[in-house]
């Protein structure tokens, strides 16, 4: 959440866009319920792009090779320890055009996604070690994201000029420093 909405104020275009679409869907309902969520597709790209960016814990939890195998050359002997780039992956030049840069328009009419079966985008892992509490993290995700952003307009606190998108050492990636927002209800 903290990420997205880093990059959702860094990216006004994208915080106008996905408020809208939220908006819009919604109308005058006072609220986001789950069923609804199927009706936003581009904070469905917003997230996956804040996961391709940043994904919850860069290196995937380790896993240990079954048999020897060969990989582009390399002999992975067997019980190796194979630790995944989740963070390097979602940055990779052969697979993204301008891979430094926030755009959740890359993921509209883009069948990619974050569930394990496209090897660009793994913030989860894949296959049967995939993280068990994807689909509920995303649904939460999901639908705390869209409530704060049907509900809100959003906006630096005062005497913050810029946010910094600097990350505290550990396991998972969090912010270095806290994210100071202001919640404004909208004048409608």
């Amino acid at each position: 959440m903290v990420w997205v909405m880093t990059l959702l104020i860094k990216n006004p275009d994208s915080l106008k866009k996905v408020q809208q679409e939220v908006r819009n869907a919604l109308e005058k309902k006072g609220r986001v319920q789950e069923d609804d969520l199927y009706k936003l597709d581009y904070l469905k790209a917003v997230i996956k792009e804040t996961l391709r960016l940043y994904p919850v814990i860069p290196l995937l939890i380790p896993h240990e090779s079954r048999d020897r195998c060969i990989l582009e050359g390399y002999e992975i002997p067997k019980k190796s320890l194979v630790y995944v780039n989740a963070w390097a992956v979602g940055r990779d030049p052969k697979c993204w055009e301008r891979p430094e840069e926030f755009d959740p328009e890359r993921f509209m009419n883009s069948s990619i996604d974050y569930k394990g079966a496209d090897f660009e985008l793994i913030p989860f892992g894949s296959g049967r070690r995939g993280c068990p509490g994807m689909s509920f993290g995303i649904m939460t995700l999901e639908l705390a994201l869209s409530n704060l952003l049907y509900s809100f307009d959003w906006e630096l606190a005062e005497g913050t000029k810029d946010i910094d998108t600097l990350k505290a050492e550990g396991v998972v990636m969090h912010k270095k420093n806290a994210l100071l927002l202001v919640a404004k209800v909208p004048d409608n």
